[in-house]
């Protein structure tokens, strides 16, 4: 199966991290963001992936190299202007043949379950599924109003969300959802959140306008919808991290080193001095923390 890693961004709520590098180029647990991304594909066989590429492209391609120590093949192909989610696609459709395939954001790490999402999506003969968990917290994320299975609209942040950032990308460490299951158990008014992740038709290409800034969520599902197409949406468990913040990303690191009985994360070629204190803190490669 063939996917498309979603890695052309500005990075600009993660500024100044960004200032050299891709959002998806940047570290995390000292290994580059988007090879998460790569890895989670290639586990469940989309072997032949291409990543688009805009802001600090060669960060993004120094990240990946070819893809085989990820366990796929790459392929690139760069925006000259910034062309939104499906205008992303439409750049990108010499790529894809005509068969299934998946649209994956650049930016997240996660043990979400793709192949049931793809039985959803075979069964229900959609012509794309959205892969979403549910938002106990109401985090701000933006909602995806669903009704008999089906996406019926995108709405804004859920009701009562809170204005601080915080948190958002360790919400389910913090609800120890480590498996991979939709939680059947949540109330039905709980607003549920797009990950990021999709499965689509090759049919989708004929609602994407051709060379122009497009995204999928506000330009081509709405018409899709209104034309009679089934958007389909699974809704899933398990662990799933958005970094799009610095404070995000800083607490999702350091959630994640605590359970491995650390507080400190050292990229290479760092060093800490002796005598020199450090704690709760995200080192990338060669920095070097000294004394007083």
């Amino acid at each position: 199966m063939r996917a498309m890693i979603l890695a052309a961004g500005y990075g600009t709520r993660l500024w100044p991290l960004t200032a050299d590098r891709a959002k998806p180029a940047i570290p995390f647990m000292n290994r580059p963001l988007v090879g998460y991304v790569a890895e989670y594909l290639a586990r469940y066989d989309c072997r032949e992936v291409i990543v688009n590429l805009h802001h600090e492209a060669e960060s993004v391609r120094r990240a990946l190299g070819d893809g085989s120590r990820f366990g796929v093949r790459l392929s690139y192909v760069e925006e000259p202007l910034i062309l939104g989610t499906s205008g992303a696609l439409d750049n990108a459709r010499h790529f894809f043949d005509d068969q299934t395939f998946v649209l994956i954001n650049g930016k997240i790490a996660t043990n979400i379950d793709l192949a049931a999402a793809l039985d959803t999506h075979r069964h229900t003969g959609a012509l794309a599924t959205l892969v979403l968990l549910p938002n106990p917290k109401r985090e701000r994320y933006s909602t995806v109003e669903v009704r008999d299975g089906l996406v019926r609209g995108f709405g804004s942040y859920p009701v009562n969300s809170s204005t601080s950032d915080s948190a958002g990308s360790v919400l389910y460490a913090s609800l120890k959802m480590t498996g991979t299951e939709p939680d059947n158990s949540l109330e039905p008014d709980v607003p549920l959140m797009f990950t990021g992740i999709q499965i689509l038709e090759p049919r989708i290409f004929s609602y994407i306008p051709r060379g122009v800034f497009s995204h999928s969520t506000t330009d081509v599902y709405p018409q899709a919808i209104m034309r009679g197409e089934r958007i389909a949406a699974h809704v899933a468990g398990g662990m799933w991290y958005e970094l799009s913040t610095i404070q995000r990303y800083l607490e999702t690191s350091l959630t994640l080193l605590r359970q491995e009985g650390r507080d400190v994360e050292m990229g290479e070629g760092s060093v800490i001095e002796d005598g020199a204190q450090v704690s709760a803190a995200v080192l990338w490669e060669n920095v070097r923390v000294e004394r007083g």
